[in-house]
């Protein structure tokens, strides 16, 4: 469902143990992410050289054009609300299938 907003969206992500996004990066879109419940580890940089683990209560921020990857490397159920400055969370999505075999 949609607010009708314009530079702005949140999501509610629900990431089972073991689960594993794709390599990606947001063109011109910054994102913040804050853990509900559970942890999970978010890799970032040109080669996802850095890595920022976030537990319940936690917050990571992703500045635009970033490479990023997240992982729920726990054995717990990880919720956590998604926010980005854009109207959708599936815009200025770049896959970046290169990266995936880094981590």
């Amino acid at each position: 469902m949609s607010a009708g907003t314009r530079g702005i969206c949140m999501t509610l992500a629900t990431l089972p143990p073991g689960a594993r996004a794709k390599a990606h990066l947001h063109r011109d879109i910054e994102t913040a992410v804050y853990v509900i419940d559970g942890e999970a580890s978010t890799y970032f940089g040109e080669q996802l050289e850095n890595v920022a683990v976030a537990k319940a209560g936690e917050y990571v921020y992703i500045p635009p054009d970033v490479p990023h990857l997240v992982i729920n490397g726990s054995s717990a159920v990880c919720r956590a609300l998604v926010a980005h400055t854009a109207s959708d969370d599936q815009a200025g999505i770049v896959l970046l299938p290169e990266l995936d075999s880094l981590i």
